[in-house]
């Protein structure tokens, strides 16, 4: 059956391959963002572009756009890319909409993307994190017992390492009860990550990657696949724990001795999504819950941002890696996406400027959900 999907977040390469997919599965695919000129809507996979009001902004202004795109397009199901996918589950909870959207509860979702409650969810199913303090106040930074040094700090609603302190020499934060954060005992070995897509608390895609270059201290911008028996068992018990419906993924380190301690969770959709490039195996999967495993075992990168930011990191060995790597954004037969990346990426820099934050910042201005 061809369903009538809308794709939110379309600024994210995830929700362009999202889009890709999809549409080669035979649906028809409308994408919906707050800006002018995000990626998937460039897409030839991309039947219509919906442009929303922001999610965080005035309130009842987002909800109303998102019923009208509903109606307008009759669609049958919506799938979040992005942090928006917590104003639209708050809102699938408030209100009647006229479509299913493809997420677990507000609740659930909140205590993942909550990175002290996310260690508490991960503890109560047996699961391996770092041992996590929660800090509301100066005098709970006083009263830490581990010296700063052994430990990471970040705030609880955060997102691409943002004001994340690695073993500082000493916490210079001002928690609050508004504005929490956690300190966390530094795990040393090798960042891995995972992207994983559940049914009803089964897991049915799971792809392991290692970022190996970033944009900033953040995001990911290329990727190796990996496989760890470790990380499928982690993510595994946790969504069957959970009772996960939805896209979720996480974020490990994997110490010398061959475990994985997973340090974080983001309740939505990441670069994992890129290595399944086959759209019926994949929509069945997403759609029917058929088991689907992933087709790309080569490394993968934005070659676009690769140029900005893979020189500082390793100049001499970016352009041998980019050589080697596959271009997310390139798909045969749908090029304007690729060329639409400078428009792109000049519409977030003018965010920038206007509001004076960094570019990662910008990207997810309108959408990051602290908690509200």
């Amino acid at each position: 059956m061809t369903l009538r999907v809308l794709i939110t977040g379309a600024r994210a390469p995830a929700a362009l391959h999202l889009a890709r997919l999809l549409h080669g599965a035979g649906h028809r695919v409308i994408t919906a963002d707050s800006l002018r000129w995000p990626l998937a809507a460039a897409s030839d996979a991309s039947a219509a572009y919906v442009r929303l009001s922001p999610a965080n902004g005035l309130c009842g202004m987002y909800g109303t756009a998102v019923r009208e795109a509903l109606l307008a397009h009759n669609i049958d199901l919506v799938i979040p890319t992005c942090e928006e996918i917590f104003y639209l589950a708050a809102l699938w909870e408030r209100d009647n909409m006229p479509a299913t959207l493809f997420a677990p509860s507000m609740q659930l979702l909140r205590s993942a993307h909550n990175k002290f409650a996310f260690v508490a969810t991960a503890q109560s199913l047996g699961l391996a994190v770092p041992k996590t303090v929660l800090l509301q106040s100066n005098d709970d930074v006083s009263a830490l017992k581990t010296p700063s040094q052994d430990l990471v700090f970040k705030p609880v609603w955060s997102r691409f390492a943002t004001d994340v302190l690695v073993q500082p020499r000493s916490a210079r934060i001002t928690p609050t009860a508004a504005t929490p954060w956690v300190a966390q005992e530094f795990v040393a070995g090798q960042e891995q990550c995972a992207y994983a897509v559940a049914v009803k608390g089964r897991l049915v895609m799971l792809s392991s990657y290692q970022p190996t270059y970033r944009a900033g201290k953040g995001a990911g911008i290329a990727f190796k696949p990996i496989v760890d028996a470790g990380i499928r068992a982690f993510v595994e018990r946790f969504v069957e724990g959970t009772v996960w419906h939805g896209q979720v993924s996480f974020d490990f380190i994997k110490r010398s001795d061959g475990t994985v301690v997973a340090i974080e969770c983001n309740p939505r959709a990441t670069s994992g999504i890129h290595f399944f490039d086959a759209p019926m195996p994949f929509a069945k999967a997403l759609l029917e819950g058929v088991m689907c495993k992933p087709e790309v075992t080569q490394n993968l990168g934005v070659k676009a941002a690769m140029l900005l930011y893979g020189p500082s990191q390793n100049l001499r060995g970016c352009w041998r890696d980019m050589n080697e790597m596959a271009d997310v954004i390139a798909w045969p037969d749908d090029m304007r996406p690729a060329r639409r990346q400078l428009l792109a990426t000049l519409e977030f820099a003018a965010i920038a400027l206007r509001n004076r934050t960094s570019l990662t910042q910008a990207t997810t201005q309108d959408i990051a959900w602290n908690g509200d």
